[in-house]
């Protein structure tokens, strides 16, 4: 017997699988896969008789520290006959595969050296492969325990423990044509119908995706077991097919099989996935109801979906009521209340955790970038460094976003050194992060040069390179790249074609826009959404086609939100089109009736128009809906601080200051305005700066 066999194609292969597993499993059979400890947690059984009455086998087991000292135990077993008992000698290999002190090496050695060994000695040293950091190992073991078989005098042969273990790495290293040939191996020998090997078979199919190949021996079978269900139950999770899940758990239910823990947390897993939250509290009282025991495992994953549902009191109830909470629990509560804006409470909790790593930091300064509070995750961030706790990727991301959203260029330029310095891996999404950093702060140079050091980008650091270009006015640079972007094989998303368009916007390239807008739909499939719709009505607006705009518009009625026409009704007012301007505007009130901004935008339109009576009446129409115009903001980077500001805002220390500038800077444009042929220097003289002010022309031409 072979481990590589050809006798079988995948076919017959699958058809055997599918009939043979469906026998009749022996209920004497034990109903658990056997669960082997790492070699950290390996306890040996020294109560054993022939252990107790053998003091080398007694000293291996409680004394031996090193390899020279194992050494010497196995020479004296040799000298005194103990190693050609088989109990004895299977006891040494299971020490040298399984202890941390042991060796594996030594343990082939010893094992191919041996007349007759067992087949638990074979299990043991497959095991300790199984558990290495070489698991694939274990199948040149399999196959000179095969090779053994094969002799005549021989009474050794694979059972029950041998082929799970085998599984067990297909499983972990997705090895599915290997795991085909142990079937093979399986169905020869019989033990198909093992519900050991039988669990086995299921875990190992579903592991490597093959769910309708998994439930078909599943479900064939007259015999299963609990493992049978949580296998199939958790793999259906796992895969994202939630639905099915569920109707394998409700089928459990009508067979009267009990759930346990790893049943309850794969259901509740489900629920979270489908955002089903009266599913999930329907679960949850029929545990409750069944008297389990909410584990803390148990409760991590209720609490998660509880979050995931936005159920955030029931969730913070739960996490209330644990006599034990682990990181995960703490961390599961920070990232939920993050996610959902409540920053205060995240805040309070991260405060209040006994120990913290990085995947709190993470969640937090995330949450803050999320909410918009970009210069408290770039604090929090500064807190994280004076605790020595190392950022990773996931962190300088967020900073990342959080520089581009405030364009703190100096916080972006000192985040990208320490990438270099402390040598992060520039994978995509940090390259991508770092590009649009750059192009949002309006570094395009920058932008471009990290675009082209990164080496793998995807569609998304294509899209950040195109926006870049885009909005720094480069309209034919930007659909060169797209156009790059396309030939590389990446597919575009209707994000890249929002940067395609801005740079036909901002290019004033109409006949290249609307060439890009129809290809999204004939070409790459994609349905044009309200902001592309508002791109091009602002392209066609720029260039003064407003019929053809507004025709747009009224053929996508459904779709036009307020930015669409919101860019129509400005386009009309740039280009005095008070009909069609008045008929926008008054869709917007209808739209959205409380913004502000749609009011001034139509009377400052009535002004230009020299209709003042009509912008009296929608000033007084705001008046009377108790509307205000929203105050502008702005920010500056100086130093590496941010500052905000806002109109009439008084709230910086140097106003004083910083409103006398002003005045200063609106007396110099007045000054350009009135005499644009005076040299700019001058403007800085301060007897030159003052004699303007007082209107003293003989003093200005003097100067």
């Amino acid at each position: 017997m072979h481990i590589i066999s050809q006798s079988f194609s995948s076919s017959s292969l699958h058809h055997c699988i599918l009939k043979l597993f469906s026998k009749t499993i022996s209920s004497s059979s034990s109903s658990k896969l056997p669960h082997y400890k790492t070699k950290s947690q390996f306890k040996w059984r020294t109560n054993h008789v022939f252990v107790q009455t053998n003091p080398l086998l007694s000293l291996l087991e409680t004394k031996c520290k090193y390899m020279n000292q194992l050494k010497q135990i196995h020479s004296q077993m040799i000298l005194t006959g103990i190693f050609s008992n088989g109990f004895a000698s299977s006891r040494l290999i299971a020490f040298c595969a399984l202890s941390e002190k042991g060796n594996l090496d030594y343990c082939k050695k010893i094992l191919y050296n041996m007349e007759n060994p067992n087949t638990f000695s074979w299990n043991m040293a497959i095991r300790g492969c199984c558990e290495s950091e070489t698991p694939i190992d274990a199948f040149f073991l399999y196959k000179q325990m095969l090779m053994t078989v094969e002799n005549e005098f021989s009474c050794l042969k694979p059972d029950n423990h041998t082929f799970p273990l085998l599984f067990k790495i297909c499983s972990r290293l997705g090895l599915y044509y290997m795991g085909q040939e142990i079937l093979v191996h399986v169905l020869r020998i019989g033990y198909d119908g093992d519900v050991f090997v039988h669990n086995a078979v299921i875990h190992f199919l579903v592991s490597c995706g093959f769910l309708e190949d998994a439930y078909k021996v599943f479900d064939d079978s007259f015999v299963r077991d609990l493992v049978s269900w949580n296998s199939m139950i958790n793999g259906y999770v796992r895969s994202g097919r939630s639905r099915e899940a569920l109707m394998v758990f409700e089928k459990m239910k009508m067979e009267s099989v009990e759930p346990d823990e790893v049943t309850i947390i794969g259901m509740v897993g489900a629920c979270a996935q489908l955002e089903d939250l009266e599913l999930g509290r329907k679960l949850h009282r029929y545990f409750r109801d069944k008297c389990l025991y909410f584990s803390v495992p148990l409760c991590n994953a209720l609490m998660d979906m509880y979050m995931k549902n936005g159920s955030l009191n029931e969730a913070k109830a739960l996490f209330d009521r644990m006599d034990e909470r682990t990181v995960v629990s703490w961390t599961i509560m920070i990232s939920g209340f993050a996610k959902f804006g409540c920053l205060d409470e995240a805040r309070r909790l991260f405060n209040e955790m006994p120990e913290r790593d990085i995947v709190q930091w993470n969640a937090l300064i995330g949450g803050y970038v999320q909410a918009k509070r970009n210069k408290e995750a770039l604090v929090l961030f500064q807190e994280m460094q004076t605790m020595n706790i190392k950022p990773d990727e996931v962190t300088m991301v967020s900073c990342l976003s959080a520089c581009a959203q405030l364009g703190a260029l100096d916080i972006g330029i000192w985040l990208h050194h320490y990438i270099k310095r402390h040598k992060l891996c520039l994978t995509v999404s940090l390259g991508t992060a770092l590009v649009d950093m750059y192009a949002k702060c309006g570094h395009i140079e920058k932008t471009l040069q990290v675009f082209h050091e990164i080496p793998i980008r995807n569609s998304l650091t294509w899209t950040a390179a195109i926006g870049a270009l885009a909005y720094h006015g480069n309209g034919h640079d930007a659909l060169s790249y797209f156009l790059k972007m396309v030939d590389s094989g990446l597919r575009p998303d209707d994000v890249t074609f929002l940067g395609v368009l801005s740079a036909c916007r901002h290019g004033g390239l109409v006949e290249e826009g609307r060439k890009f807008f129809a290809q999204m739909t004939t070409k790459f499939n994609i349905p044009p959404k309200s902001k592309h719709y508002s791109c091009m009505v602002d392209l066609l607006g720029r260039a003064g086609l407003l019929e053809e705009a507004y025709e747009l518009v009224q053929g996508v009625s459904n779709e036009a939100d307020a930015s669409v026409w919101g860019a129509l009704c400005f386009a009309c007012r740039v280009h005095r089109n008070i009909e069609m301007g008045e008929k926008a505007a008054l869709k917007l009130l209808e739209l959205d009736p409380g913004d502000s901004g749609t009011y001034v935008l139509l009377a400052n339109m009535y002004v230009e128009a020299n209709m003042q009576q009509k912008a009296r009446d929608v000033r007084k129409m705001m008046g009377e809906r108790g509307l205000q115009k929203t105050p502008g903001c702005s920010s500056v980077e100086v130093n590496g601080n941010i500052f905000e500001f806002f109109v009439t805002d008084k709230t910086h220390p140097q106003s004083d200051q910083i409103y006398e500038c002003l005045i200063q800077l609106t007396g110099l444009i007045e000054i350009v305005e009135c005499f644009p042929y005076i040299r700019y220097d001058l403007l800085f003289d301060s007897d030159v700066y003052s004699a303007i002010q007082e209107n003293s022309l003989l003093a200005l031409g003097e100067g």
